[in-house]
């Protein structure tokens, strides 16, 4: 049987990078969209800010994957609000509307509240506020 090469294309040179600014979508009066495995329209996007968990429960954490040894994600390796930030901005100007904040637990990202207010800003291409909301124990 012949091998099959699939060419794979980088998709981040083909479009240049834009700042967000705060209160603007990216790409700025353009409104595309992002559709899951079944085509439906992606609306919703959560985004853990931590993977640190005070409970430390069987929901988020089984022991089989995070026994008691295990060493959480170095905060160098976390993104930095802006990032974070500009990444919303992106998904936003993709047709997302709902932002979900959670964790593990989020509360625990130290300065939280400077995320949310970069956050709040944000605006769908029709000009609506976003659903911001934090998922939270």
């Amino acid at each position: 049987m012949p091998a099959r090469v699939i060419p794979l294309h980088d998709a981040r040179t083909l479009q240049p990078a834009l700042p967000v600014a705060a209160g603007r979508s990216w790409p700025p009066g353009q409104a595309g969209s992002v559709a899951d495995a079944l085509g439906r329209p992606l609306r919703d996007l959560r985004i853990s800010v931590t993977d640190r968990c005070n409970f430390r429960c069987g929901y988020c954490m089984p022991k089989q994957v995070f026994g008691k040894h295990h060493e959480f994600l170095p905060h160098a390796e976390l993104l930095n609000f802006e990032e974070i930030t500009r990444l919303a901005g992106v998904f936003v100007g993709l047709g997302v509307e709902k932002l979900r904040i959670t964790g593990g637990e989020p509360l625990l990202r130290r300065h939280l509240e400077t995320l949310i207010e970069m956050l709040a800003p944000l605006r769908t291409p029709a000009g609506r506020p976003l659903d911001l909301t934090l998922t939270t124990n």
